[in-house]
């Protein structure tokens, strides 16, 4: 029986990057605003808040984030939208409230482990559901430094590599890891489901083909 999932151009469970790769797929903005409600409606993060993106690829992230904070946007690649091309593992280190991207998939461990120490109110993740998965991640990152939220999309989140396109699927689940001031040692991550949304928050003009999107930010 052929299943249509299994064919498809998006994102796929079982995909993998060469080593040097730059891990292209833009995050679509609906469900970086899924994040940005959450955080706000419950009194995580305030408006207008300082949040760097290190890993901001043509700005899609940016471009939603940006309608709710300060954002402060860099890459590893000059894709020509204006950004601050900087390797953010090796860049100088400046503390900021929160780091909130989408990270290269084999260097998320080191993206969190620089975000952590640069961020002094939070840092949320968007990353495959499979993340909080394997031993080493949990040596790593989880035995030591539980996350406060893990948000898990109850809808799917289509990637594309090298575009953001409307349409399309995929067998891969996302969700956002959030990590903000441990209170205690034994604190555990509260788990929720995002309710279905991308109706709500989805609109045109984030398929738009970004031409410059080094402008100031909306809401200064």
């Amino acid at each position: 029986m052929s299943n249509n999932q299994n064919t498809s151009h998006a994102v796929m469970a079982q995909r993998h990057e060469p080593a040097d790769s730059l891990d292209d797929f833009p995050t679509p903005p609906w469900a970086t605003r899924a994040l940005c409600k959450f955080l706000l409606f419950n009194g995580l993060i305030e408006d207008n808040e300082i949040v760097v993106e290190p890993a901001c690829n043509r700005g899609h992230m940016v471009k939603a984030l940006r309608e709710y904070f300060c954002v402060i946007p860099s890459d590893i690649h000059d894709y020509g939208c204006g950004f601050d091309v900087q390797d953010y593992l090796t860049s100088v280190k400046i503390l900021v409230p929160w780091t909130i991207t989408n990270p290269p998939f084999r260097l998320a461990e080191e993206f969190f482990k620089t975000a952590r120490e640069r961020s002094t109110k939070g840092v949320a993740f968007f990353v495959r559901t499979a993340f909080l998965e394997s031993v080493g991640r949990y040596n790593g990152i989880f035995a030591n430094d539980q996350p406060s939220h893990i948000l898990q999309f109850s809808e799917r989140v289509v990637l594309h590599k090298g575009k953001l396109a409307p349409k399309g699927s995929t067998a891969t689940a996302y969700c956002w890891v959030i990590w903000t001031p441990i209170k205690h040692p034994a604190q555990q991550a509260v788990f929720r489901w995002i309710e279905p949304c991308r109706k709500r928050l989805e609109r045109e003009s984030d398929y738009e083909e970004p031409a410059h999107l080094n402008t100031p930010n909306n809401n200064q």
